[in-house]
């Protein structure tokens, strides 16, 4: 057997541990979790099918909200499967290709959430500011150009990760004390980090994170120096509700991954298994809470539900 300082390209397989000293409990863990997915899954998928088939919802606010609910439905699915497979049958495996692959689409996808953010704060911004050019600014060809922008920053920021961490030597500890392949987590197995790979990390955490966070902050302010100045209180309360659940929906985001970096990085005192369930809840609550916080909130979403629930009973 390999002394356990040896090292090698990568190993074949890790080992992922679910939630770290909660192993007797994972099946009751397993129940919130397996809901939520549940939601997000029905949820994102009928406020992308709403979109879709319904005309009236054919606007610039309503295809990114289509692109955040397709962005929900992979960031999610990429981490609850194997979740639960570790909670329900004890598949604690998963091949280094696939650890990878896993990291590549959370932080893809995280970044593509994130940029949407921006491009919906972007179009709040144009439909109160400037409500008479909203539909030749946000056409549907610049709405797609926007998405096509965000997905190639994901993959482009995403890639790089990825090849870095593929190329370090690994030791033969093969034990990764979390629910999914993270990349710091997966990185400490590492024999060598190299200050590469450290300084890309927090580089690219910093400029993506940093820059849409000062943009969508600048987008709201911009938006409630206007909305303030509006002479009318049901006009002002109007555009404030136009703008609530974009607020609830983004602070909910950014919270949770600013909580978990917290935790992640200095949070050595916090007991492991917090900050894993921490870090599970960062990827499952906000694409859980988006479609119903959208879907009560956008009363065009709420009429295509309905007539979708009564056309199907009346079949």
């Amino acid at each position: 057997m390999s002394s356990v300082n040896s090292t090698q390209s990568h190993p074949s397989s890790f080992i992922l541990t679910g939630i770290p000293g909660l192993e007797d409990v994972h099946i009751w863990i397993s129940l919130p979790f397996c809901t939520m997915y549940i939601l997000t899954f029905f949820g994102n998928c009928i406020i992308v099918y709403a979109v879709k088939t319904e005309r009236s919802l054919h606007h610039p606010m309503y295809y990114l909200l289509s692109m955040l609910s397709a962005t929900d439905l992979v960031l999610s699915s990429s981490v609850l499967p194997k979740m639960l497979a570790i909670f329900w049958f004890d598949s604690r495996e998963i091949y280094f290709e696939s650890c990878v692959t896993q990291m590549f689409f959370i932080h893809c996808f995280s970044s593509i959430e994130s940029g949407v953010f921006l491009a919906m704060a972007f179009d709040r911004y144009v439909a109160i500011c400037n409500p008479l050019r909203h539909s030749a600014i946000l056409s549907t060809s610049v709405i797609i150009r926007i998405g096509l922008v965000i997905l190639i920053r994901g993959v482009i920021i995403s890639l790089p990760v990825c090849f870095l961490l593929i190329r370090l030597p690994f030791c033969n500890s093969r034990l990764i004390l979390f629910s999914y392949c993270g990349l710091g987590i997966v990185a400490k197995l590492a024999c060598a980090y190299e200050l590469i790979n450290t300084v890309y990390s927090l580089t690219v955490a910093f400029l993506v994170v940093g820059l849409d966070v000062t943009f969508i902050v600048l987008s709201y302010m911009l938006i409630l120096r206007v909305v303030f100045r509006l002479p009318s209180r049901t006009a002002r309360l109007k555009a404030l509700g136009t703008c609530g659940p974009h607020i609830w929906v983004i602070l909910t985001f950014y919270i949770l991954a600013l909580f978990t970096f917290l935790t992640h990085k200095f949070g050595n005192k916090i007991p492991l298994y917090v900050r894993v369930i921490v870090a599970n809840l960062y990827l499952l609550v906000p694409p859980m809470f988006n479609p119903i916080v959208y879907g009560v909130k956008t009363k065009q979403i709420c009429f295509r539900v309905k007539k979708m629930v009564c056309c199907n009973r009346g079949k």
